[in-house]
């Protein structure tokens, strides 16, 4: 078994990871090095070849490959060391990685810290019970997405997409550029489960209809997929009698959201977070195990790479803290917040800096605000929605002005 000593071990190497890293690095964190399960750098960013990514972050807009990119050339550029085609398998509680490398066997990494960066899983069939047979053609979207764009396969000639979520909306335009008919984007909800930009740019400029309340009840077919049975639903989300519906298609494909990628910290016994389902931090995105640092989506699932790799660099700072301060959980406040807020992360603050608190709304709201009692502080939205995540800056001096043990967001209508 090969044995390494270091500082820090990024597991994970997407923009979180990567961003980490390098910010990591820039801090003085030089003895520290990158797993990667897959053959190349990069995270999921490689086969997202559509442009929209780094507008907040760079300032311009550029394509999944062209962002990524510019994280792994500076990588490389520092000598950042780095192992591809690598699976970590455990973390112990003392901060140990075990991880396979096909070449160089089992690997056990000794380090002082941890960045947890592995991103998120999609949703499957199986994951929101849609009833039927089990042909070929049924696929999730960030496959679709891989085997169009990395490995150059089509998926089928006729295809129906379940579920509204950005990668969904993606795929349907690019589905359509390559001469696939989208029969239709089938979301249960009465509103789309994507950003808005990308249900005009991908749906409404390519004249691909938007079932919005609308559930999909069988899928039928012996060796591939001949139709998908849908339904109208309520309010409360029960089919409507009479508005069954078939669509014939050969591909089905399912955007129904992601779910962070944590079972590496399953034994470590890390409080998780019920309504995000990553790991509950302070605003330095550490975890309740000191040692281990949480940040992209295998914290939370977010809308835009910006936000993550902003997240990420925070992480690292964190980490830098630390190993050379030490951090007293004495100090941080806890975050709570009303019923009509889904999460807010990070779920404690330390205040010793400013923070960025992300956070989503449960459904649709119009001329609302929200607020935090403990400071007098609050924001006017025209309209907010739960698919398009929130971002809150907070000044370390408004923090301290809080005399209490928690910070409590609401959003409250306006009177």
């Amino acid at each position: 078994m090969i044995e390494r000593k270091v500082d820090l071990v990024v597991i994970g190497s997407g923009p979180a990871g990567l961003a980490a890293s390098i910010k990591a690095y820039k801090l003085g964190l030089t003895n520290q090095v990158v797993i990667e399960r897959e053959k190349y750098l990069g995270g999921v960013l490689p086969q997202c070849i559509h442009p929209g990514f780094g507008l907040k972050y760079f300032k311009e807009e550029l394509t999944g490959p062209e962002f990524i990119q510019r994280f792994i050339d500076k990588v490389e550029e520092i000598g950042i060391g780095t192992f591809t085609d690598t699976t970590a398998l455990k973390i112990s509680r003392k901060g140990e990685v075990i991880a396979v490398n096909k070449k160089l066997g089992v690997m056990k990494i000794k380090s002082k810290a941890v960045i947890l960066a592995t991103g998120a899983r999609e949703k499957t069939r199986w994951d929101v019970k849609i009833p039927g047979d089990r042909p070929a053609g049924v696929f999730t979207a960030g496959l679709v997405q891989k085997l169009i764009n990395i490995e150059g396969y089509l998926p089928g000639k006729e295809a129906v997409i379940i579920g509204s979520g950005d990668v969904g909306l993606i795929m349907a335009r690019r589905l359509t550029l390559e001469g696939v008919k989208v029969k239709g984007v089938i979301e249960i909800m009465p509103y789309p489960g994507g950003l808005q930009r990308n249900i005009v740019q991908c749906l409404q400029d390519f004249n691909i209809p938007l079932y919005l309340s609308h559930a999909a009840t069988e899928i039928r077919g012996r060796e591939r997929v001949e139709r998908i049975k849908i339904v109208k639903v309520d309010e409360n989300l029960n089919p409507l009698k009479g508005t069954e519906k078939e669509i014939k298609c050969d591909t089905v494909i399912f955007s129904v959201g992601l779910v962070p990628e944590n079972e590496l910290v399953s034994e470590i016994g890390i409080e998780m977070d019920s309504n995000t389902l990553g790991p509950v931090v302070n605003d330095y995105f550490q975890t309740t195990a000191p040692f281990l640092f949480s940040c992209g989506n295998s914290l939370v699932i977010f809308d835009l790479v910006d936000y993550v790799v902003e997240n990420a660099e925070t992480a690292a700072e964190g980490v830098n803290f630390y190993l050379k301060k030490g951090m007293k959980k004495a100090e941080e406040r806890k975050v709570s917040f009303n019923k009509k807020i889904k999460f807010v992360v990070p779920q404690r603050v330390t205040c010793l800096k400013d923070v960025s608190f992300y956070l989503r709304v449960k459904k649709p709201e119009e001329k609302v605000f929200l607020s935090i009692k403990e400071i007098n502080w609050r924001k006017y939205f025209q309209k907010i929605k739960p698919n398009e995540m929130v971002k809150v800056n907070l000044k370390r001096e408004e923090l301290l002005k809080i005399k209490g043990e928690k910070i409590t967001f609401k959003l409250v209508r306006k009177s």
